[in-house]
């Protein structure tokens, strides 16, 4: 999505941002144009034209390319069978599911290197795993339902964007006094699985129910009650990479525990940026299936 400047632009991107999280939390569902158009308050006819212009792609093709990203994931950190995630992801079969990853892939599902995808992946944003003994441990915690403010950065990995969208958002919550309340990032797509231009990273503040999000900019999440895995980190972004490859990699396989259809957070501890963009003091909380 492009630089929003104006007005009438920023609430053209709240209610396309409405439509992406119907979309993503919907993925078993047919998401039609005149459903997802409705979440957005926008005509299907001109819903269709102001999505494409703004996301840069047609609703379709977002729907079909977040299904099958999803798809990847689940392949990455689940033993599901594949007729059981093309049934999950709306697909209406096997067949159907495997004719789609072909188009978009070039191999069917069955016949996709992960690993090759992955460690390619990992070289787009010039990371490497690392076999360093890290120390990481998780602990498993519940969190209480809550209503988050966020702030939504396309293309994030360009240099200060999610930095600077952060600085921004941070003046608002002071000039309300909330600036001490819990920041979250939440990054919706996987770098080493979706192309860094269509990754979307929300900046978010935990807020109470009677505040007035004035803000042009801003949208509402609510999240339910959730169970976490939560790894306490300090220190650069290439050991936050190893963070979430150990959760991910290590933890994840050997708990017992599935991830649920839910970004992970990362919650910040004081300020979003606060030590730069060099260190980094957050705790990384994984949302986990019931």
């Amino acid at each position: 999505m492009g630089d929003l400047p104006d007005l009438a632009n920023l609430e053209y991107a709240s209610r396309v941002n409405r439509a992406i999280d119907h979309v993503t939390r919907h993925l078993d569902q047919p998401l039609e144009l005149e459903v997802v158009s409705r979440v957005a308050a926008f005509s299907p006819f001109h819903f269709h034209r102001i999505f494409r212009a703004m996301v840069g792609e047609t609703l379709h093709e977002f729907v079909k390319r977040t299904r099958l990203e999803r798809a990847l994931f689940l392949m990455s950190h689940s033993t599901r069978s594949l007729t059981d995630i093309a049934l999950e992801l709306g697909f209406s079969s096997s067949s159907d599911f495997s004719r789609s990853f072909k188009a978009h892939f070039g191999v069917p599902p069955r016949a996709f290197d992960l690993k090759q995808w992955r460690q390619a992946g990992l070289a787009r944003i010039s990371k490497q795993r690392s076999d360093v003994d890290d120390g990481f441990t998780v602990t498993v915690r519940e969190l209480k339902a809550r209503r988050v403010a966020y702030l939504r950065v396309f293309r994030p990995f360009e240099p200060g964007r999610v930095k600077d969208a952060a600085a921004q958002f941070v003046e608002w919550a002071k000039a309300r006094g909330l600036e001490g309340g819990q920041w979250l990032g939440s990054m919706w797509d996987e770098p080493e699985l979706v192309p860094l231009e269509k990754c979307r990273y929300d900046v978010g503040l935990e807020v109470p129910e009677d505040v007035a999000l004035d803000a042009p900019f801003l949208n509402e999440q609510r999240y339910a009650a959730m169970r976490v895995a939560e790894l306490d980190f300090e220190g650069s972004l290439e050991r936050e990479v190893r963070a979430f490859e150990f959760l991910y990699g290590t933890w994840l396989p050997k708990s017992g525990f599935v991830p649920a259809h839910q970004p992970s957070f990362e919650a910040w501890r004081g300020l979003p940026f606060a030590h730069g963009d060099t260190h980094f003091e957050l705790r990384i909380q994984l949302p986990l299936a019931e």
